[in-house]
């Protein structure tokens, strides 16, 4: 039997499933789940936690690797430490010294696209990511890699909707729409809700690649964790968004230097590219496409193309830390074109966590390390990781300073993803929660209170890491909270945006009847998976603790010589907590949509004279397209009234305006007309 834990950017997820021995983890229907397989190997013994695997044939395993880090290699992760503080410093002395909140929260609105873009790309590029992909490929072949298809939607319809929508309202919290679309009670329920989410991320995210670290290579565990926390708090605190999106080019940059290193170097020693494609071929590792349309399936063309389509708009579309870069920039075509930008660079990183595991694969084939003898006595680590970076340090031993480079690029993506954080949490915070009960506050003690903020939230992470150091098992339901509630932001702002009918009372409902279903969903397979009948076999290299990523699988493997259990395909509610990870956001947002349409229409539709211009977009004009021009008006307009205002900027409503006073004057005689026109609710981003 195989558990796997599957945690993907806001969708932390435990799946429990019985792959056959295919390469995509994948049984054929009907056969027994747990059929005895001839590669299955009984486990070394792990009652010595610093037990080393004797030394193999070049050609299985290696040599015995010494698992520690030189010199060059601290020197190297110090400079790292040092060049992202010098950035945050540089920020707070020079420009406008972080003296207003513009400057601090939204970085003066002055970026240009490609910090913008890279800084996009490196938010959720966590360091487990880059742990997690090349484990996935090495375990179960190249299907994740059809996850790609996922990016054009998932990057084109916020580059088209979110974007024109949220800058054109010149918002600095995305949860300000909220207010201007329903009411101040829907914000506040949405930015709590973020809160929930990011104070429990962010904790995991810092602490769980320093324990893989510290298991595999002794490296000082709380030693890395202080180190990063503080210093990633330092200069977020002192520079700001600038600082937060300067340093994340800086560190994509190492991220992306650590994983071409470490391809380079295993290609060369593995006989080159050619030969590592041939072994990947003749061990069944390059998937073909899957397009079995099962949603309990865990990776197919489907579950990866189209039910990753949400979980990349919960994450480039809504997410506080992502529009805030989108906000940021000098113009909406700026901000457009970083979406734009941000699509290459996600192809690339995960062409290089699939190379990586193609390599990884090459070197080894099917005799993992950790099933020759060589594993962390700590059980939270998962084996999945633990391999990633032995072959690391294996590729490298030879080589003093690149162990080092990779350390450098995998707390790279620590940096870039909790720095975000604090800025995303200190600005939703003073704007969502602070600024709108003490109106009269200076710009000068909000911006105190905006650094202060960002402080308090970087203390709150190191609380919340050692929390998580002792949260043992319990703690994959605290990382499954993080991907319950993307779902459900997603649907609720889905719902104000396209569908002027909905009402407060509908989003409030929505929302709630959206985290109840993830939460159900989510404890119920919680549940479903600790109540594993306790006749099956041991669990051997397994894993207490999943940890967080975006895209991530972390693997946990059991393998017997002797099992006669089989389990049957899981109908009913088994099926619904059975559901494929990249299928929750999807179903959750659609959950809050529903609910909330059904709830407006019972409690009276909202009125097209009481929406805010410029907060909703016409989707279903534009979708039901081949329909007559009067049933399309009725259906996106509900109530004829006078011409909506079209989206525009603030400081050109006074003259829209005017321009329809004049016309109103000009057709006082004339008959009333359903005059909702589509064309006038929303100007195209033009490229």
């Amino acid at each position: 039997m195989r558990i796997t834990t599957l945690s993907v950017s806001q969708l932390s997820l435990t799946i429990a499933f019985y792959p056959s021995t295919s390469v995509s983890g994948r049984r054929p229907i009907g056969e027994c789940p747990l059929t005895p397989s001839s590669s299955t190997r009984a486990a070394p013994p792990t009652d010595n936690p610093t037990f080393i695997p004797s030394p193999s044939p070049r050609g299985i395993m290696g040599d015995v690797v010494q698992m520690h880090f030189s010199t060059p290699d601290y020197v190297i992760f110090a400079l790292l430490l040092v060049a992202s503080t010098c950035i945050g410093l540089f920020y707070a002395l020079s420009g406008g010294r972080q003296r207003t909140t513009q400057e601090f929260l939204l970085a003066d609105r002055s970026m240009s696209c490609l910090p913008v873009s890279l800084s996009l790309l490196a938010t959720f590029q966590s360091a487990v990511a880059i742990l997690g992909v090349p484990s996935e490929i090495y375990t179960y072949g190249t299907q994740y890699w059809f996850l790609g298809v996922s990016y054009f939607l998932g990057l084109l319809v916020p580059a088209h909707v979110f974007i024109p929508v949220f800058y054109r309202l010149r918002l600095t919290s995305a949860y300000e729409y909220l207010e201007l679309r329903f009411n101040k009670t829907v914000r506040i329920m949405g930015t709590v809700t973020f809160i929930f989410q990011m104070v429990i991320y962010m904790g995991v995210v810092l602490y769980a690649p320093a324990l893989a670290l510290n298991a595999v290579t002794g490296f000082d565990l709380w030693g890395a964790v202080l180190a990063m926390g503080l210093v990633c708090t330092l200069y977020t605190t002192l520079g700001g968004l600038k600082a937060v999106i300067w340093t994340d080019v800086f560190q994509t940059i190492v991220m992306f230097a650590g994983q071409l290193a470490v391809i380079i170097v295993g290609a060369h020693q593995a006989g080159g590219m050619g030969e590592v494609w041939r072994k990947a071929i003749n061990g069944s590792r390059i998937a073909s496409l899957d397009l079995n349309p099962d949603p309990t399936e865990r990776h197919t063309f489907w579950t990866l193309g189209v039910g990753g389509v949400f979980l990349m708009l919960a994450l480039y579309g809504v997410n506080q830390a992502q529009v805030q870069r989108y906000l940021s920039s000098r113009t909406e075509r700026e901000a457009v074109m970083s979406c734009y930008v941000v699509f290459p660079c996600q192809q690339v990183v995960l062409c290089l966590g699939c190379l990586m595991g193609l390599v990884m694969f090459a070197r080894y084939g099917e005799d993992s390390p950790l099933d020759k003898g060589y594993q962390s006595g700590n059980l939270n680590v998962p084996s999945g990781l633990q391999m990633v970076l032995y072959f690391v340090m294996d590729v490298f031993r030879d080589l003093p300073g690149l162990p080092g480079l990779f350390v450098a690029c995998l707390f790279s993506g620590a940096l870039s993803t909790i720095s975000s954080a604090f800025n995303s949490l200190a600005t939703v915070t003073m704007e969502d929660l602070i600024k709108p009960y003490w109106p009269a506050m200076t710009e000068a003690k909000a911006t105190l209170l905006s650094k202060g903020l960002a402080f308090a939230y970087g203390l709150v992470c190191l609380a919340m890491a050692y929390t998580a150091s002792h949260m043992g098992s319990v703690l994959q339901a605290a990382l499954s909270i993080f991907g319950m509630v993307g779902g459900p932001l997603l649907g609720l702002f889905c719902l104000g945006m396209f569908f002027p009918w909905a009402n407060s009372t509908g989003a409030i409902v929505g929302l709630v009847a959206g985290l109840v279903m993830a939460f159900w969903i989510g404890i119920g397979h919680f549940v479903s998976r600790m109540a594993v009948p306790t006749t099956l076999p041991p669990i051997i290299n397994s894993t207490a603790m999943p940890l967080p990523s975006n895209m991530t699988t972390a693997v946990m493997t059991t393998e017997s010589d002797q099992v006669h259990v089989c389990l049957s395909r899981p109908t009913g509610v088994q099926a619904l907590y059975n559901l494929s990870y990249l299928w929750y956001s999807a179903h959750n947002s659609t959950t809050v949509v529903i609910v909330g349409l059904i709830v407006s229409l019972l409690t009276g539709p909202m009125k097209e004279k009481d929406l805010t211009p410029g907060t909703v977009y016409p989707v279903l004009g534009n979708l039901l397209f081949f329909l007559p021009e009067c049933y399309r008006e009725i259906l996106y307009c509900v109530t004829p009234l006078p011409q909506k205002v079209g989206l525009s900027h603030p400081k050109e409503e006074e003259k829209t305006e005017e321009t329809e006073r004049e016309k109103d004057e000009d057709e006082e005689t004339a008959t009333p007309q359903p005059s909702c026109r589509l064309a006038h609710t929303l100007q195209e981003t033009a490229l």
